[in-house]
């Protein structure tokens, strides 16, 4: 039986979505431990339970199809490592149009195949036309993408009820509870940022020469010591940060970026112009960052001295793409053990 074309090309349209979102397996079920005391477990299929309180820890992310293997990764050792999975509530912020031919919706039917009892919503990301209309070209074109900015705008995107929330990139992967990191304590009335911070590396290379030949633009940091802070790892208090219109600010250095060259590294410039020297600091070990190997040759990386709660993959190297080639680097035998998709090994639930 002949297919007419209009038939056949439906069919391919529908055969490049499917393969858009590769197969990944199911997760092993990680229940809440009798030994800590936990909050009765989340309903998963429920998205209004973001204001439940038996939500015990906020985790937001991204979500998008070129990262979507890192954030399945992270998700499982969340859940692996934590005390009350099951208290867990995950924030995915998705692009709002289709992201590499992957729609919200199927995004979200892959995580809910991988993860049937997570208790998780999507948000398309709403300010996505307006940032883009923002963002200055930087030195790697992966940082343009405007859904790295969704960082910036949790506050509007997310319900008023969530206070308190967990950033994570979709590039680590946690090897401790992640409520000991959501327990950080922001002290007094206006801290609204907790991060590791790393007041050791050259901050000045975060800003143009001519940023800081100004005295005008340069007094931003004037009374602070301000230190370099990676945003892939953060604790955020949305309430403050609502109160205080950070994200205005955020953009307030954006468009100045759009008259007068001020920075060349995408989103991580505005964020320390707002909040260097203004954050809680958290120990080294919740972002042993930086393992995405050097951006210029590719080098890998090892880990600093130190504890370890979780490892980063940051910079322009991932895990899963130097596994997939077969040069991978040493630490990514670590990320390997979580890898969800169908083709590799994978972490059992024991």
């Amino acid at each position: 039986m002949s297919r007419s074309p209009l038939l056949l090309l439906l069919l391919c349209a529908v055969g490049a979505a499917a393969a858009a979102v590769p197969g990944y397996r199911e997760a092993p079920h990680f229940t809440n431990s009798a030994a800590a005391q936990c909050p009765p477990p989340l309903p998963p299929s429920d998205a209004d339970a973001a204001c439940s309180p038996r939500a015990a820890v906020h985790v937001a992310m991204t979500l998008d199809a070129s990262y979507l293997r890192g954030t399945m990764a992270a998700v499982l050792s969340v859940l692996r490592h934590a005390s009350c999975p099951e208290s867990i509530f995950f924030h995915f912020v998705a692009s709002a149009a289709a992201s590499s031919g992957a729609t919200a919706a199927e995004l979200r039917a892959t995580v809910r195949a991988s993860f049937p009892s997570l208790a998780f919503r999507v948000y398309p990301f709403a300010d996505e036309a307006r940032v883009a209309g923002l963002i200055s070209t930087s030195i790697r074109g992966a940082l343009d993408r405007p859904l790295n900015y969704a960082r910036s705008y949790l506050a509007s995107t997310l319900p008023p009820c969530v206070r308190r929330v967990v950033y994570l990139d979709s590039d680590v992967v946690l090897t401790d509870d992640i409520a000991a990191l959501a327990a950080t304590p922001l002290p007094g009335e206006e801290t609204a940022v907790a991060a590791p911070e790393y007041c050791g590396a050259n901050f000045t290379a975060y800003f143009t020469p001519g940023f800081w030949a100004s005295p005008a633009l340069s007094s931003a940091f004037a009374g602070r010591r301000a230190c370099y802070f990676n945003t892939g790892v953060m604790v955020l208090d949305l309430a403050r940060w609502r109160r205080a219109g950070y994200t205005a600010q955020i953009e307030e250095w954006m468009e100045l970026q759009k008259r007068v060259r001020i920075y060349e590294l995408g989103s991580l410039p505005p964020f320390l112009l707002v909040f260097a020297g203004r954050i809680a600091s958290v120990d080294h070990r919740w972002n042993q960052h930086g393992l995405g190997g050097d951006n210029y040759r590719g080098l890998c990386r090892g880990l600093h001295a130190g504890a370890v709660s979780l490892l980063h993959w940051s910079g322009k190297g991932k895990p899963w793409d130097r596994l997939d080639a077969g040069r991978p680097c040493p630490l990514d035998a670590v990320w390997a053990k979580y890898d969800l998709l169908r083709s590799a090994a994978g972490i059992e639930s024991s």
